[in-house]
């Protein structure tokens, strides 16, 4: 039924982490097609590690009609019950190929399906060809910035996939208030990552050196902005979370820890400095200085590279001197960043394609991921096995039923599994990586 006559968008994201749930979020919001049509939010939450927490929920700050934790099996069996004109997967690459297979055994009869959106979180500094692969198939995989839409469609070119999905947008949360001088106190901000860099020895240089500034300004606030609390995980895993390794440091009285929504943080920073959090993107975007560090190297390893021609690879010595970076505006543009406007056009393009889907002729047609059973019979049907599907998207036998819901003993002993599994990481795996250094 076409959205003009319900004068309401039925949008589901499905999300596996806090971040992805946020992107998935802002995103359906961005991307509706505008209008007089309310836009109604369902959200599903895909049961595993990195489910994300109440108080996580909280931090992000996104507000859905509704809000389920599901199984992948639950949430196809949800899809084929449910109408929506928008369906927006907000997953890791292999956690959307998994859907987009058993989303076409789901809707194989079906021409009035909703128009299927992906894309990535923030910056792509990794497993590009890998992980756009992986999406491919969804009607848009959204691209957050020009350079990322051209690298995306050379790759599914590359390997004589249609590229005709791929839609040019921008990172749904950039906004806020620009940055207009001094804040007093002075606020220098450190973007914590959970797995960058993953050494005990990097992410203690990187906390001592953060702890030395605040030494030598006394009249500064300085704030280690963390992203999870010990026992939570994000969309990375963190196996040495900075709480801990804080403790052991003696911090003087204007070191902070916080945690909290980072645009709320942003609105009080005069410096924002990080390895390579896409908070640097969204401190751009506000004007804030901000500095990408060069201590570790600059390496793929890292992601910094990714930032190689904005003008804000800095070191920490360079800061402590009192440089301040001048960012180069032609790499900002093509960041999808854009300090002085038009970021509200930014999802023009990817909301006039979805209009017109909405009202396609006949229905939209099956979707037709680049994988298959003939294009990848050795690494297809694993990454659907991950998620209890065989490779013709059908639930593999033996997989847990769909429509039960799990028994208070399986409860808790799924709770229980969870909390030992981020312990194990969280725990016991540095320590078995100490002892294989000894």
């Amino acid at each position: 039924m076409p959205v003009s006559a319900t004068k309401a968008l039925r949008v589901a994201v499905l999300a596996d982490s806090d971040t992805r749930w946020k992107w998935g979020a802002l995103t359906a919001s961005r991307i509706a097609p505008e209008g007089d049509a309310e836009l109604r939010l369902d959200g599903y939450l895909l049961r595993g590690r990195a489910t994300p927490t109440a108080r996580q929920l909280g931090e992000v700050g996104v507000r859905a009609d509704s809000l389920d934790e599901v199984t992948a099996l639950q949430f196809l069996r949800t899809m084929g019950e449910k109408r929506y004109d928008v369906l927006v997967l907000a997953l890791v690459g292999g956690g959307v190929q998994a859907m987009l297979h058993g989303l076409g055994r789901v809707w194989a009869d079906r021409a009035d399906r909703p128009v299927v959106v992906t894309g990535y979180v923030g910056v792509v500094y990794e497993k590009l060809a890998d992980g756009l692969l992986l999406r491919h198939g969804a009607d848009l995989v959204l691209a957050n910035s020009r350079q990322d839409a051209d690298r995306f469609r050379a790759v599914y070119e590359g390997v004589g996939a249609d590229a005709s999905s791929v839609t040019e947008v921008a990172l749904p949360f950039l906004g806020g208030a620009p940055y207009t001088g001094e804040h007093d106190p002075y606020t220098v901000v450190f973007a914590a990552q959970p797995s960058v860099p993953d050494s005990r020895k990097d992410r203690t240089y990187l906390l001592n050196r953060l702890v030395q500034h605040a030494r030598k300004h006394p009249e500064r606030q300085v704030v280690l902005k963390l992203r999870s609390k010990p026992g939570e995980h994000t969309t990375h895993i963190e196996e040495l979370p900075y709480q801990k390794l804080v403790q052991k440091t003696d911090a003087p009285p204007n070191f902070h820890l916080r945690y909290g929504n980072m645009g709320e943080v942003l609105d009080t920073t005069d410096l924002l400095v990080t390895v390579s959090s896409t908070a640097a993107l969204e401190s751009l975007h506000r004007r804030v200085p901000t500095v990408v560090l060069t201590d570790l190297g600059v390496r793929e390893a890292l992601g910094n590279h990714h930032f190689v021609g904005s003008g804000c690879l800095a070191s920490w010595d360079q800061l402590d001197a009192g440089h301040r970076p001048a960012p180069d505006e032609e790499w900002v543009a093509r960041q999808g960043v854009r300090p002085d406007g038009g970021y509200a056009t930014a999802f023009d393009t990817a909301r006039e394609r979805i209009a017109k889907l909405l009202v396609r002729p006949g229905g939209l047609p099956p979707l037709t991921p680049y994988y298959t059973p003939a294009t990848a019979p050795g690494y297809l049907p694993g990454i659907l096995a991950r998620h209890h599907l065989a490779p013709d998207g059908r639930p593999l036998p033996g997989a847990p039923a769909a429509d039960k819901e799990p028994g208070p003993v399986r409860q808790v002993v799924r709770r229980a599994a969870r909390g030992a599994y981020r312990h194990g990481v969280q725990r016991v795996a540095p320590v078995i990586r100490r002892m294989g250094e000894l």
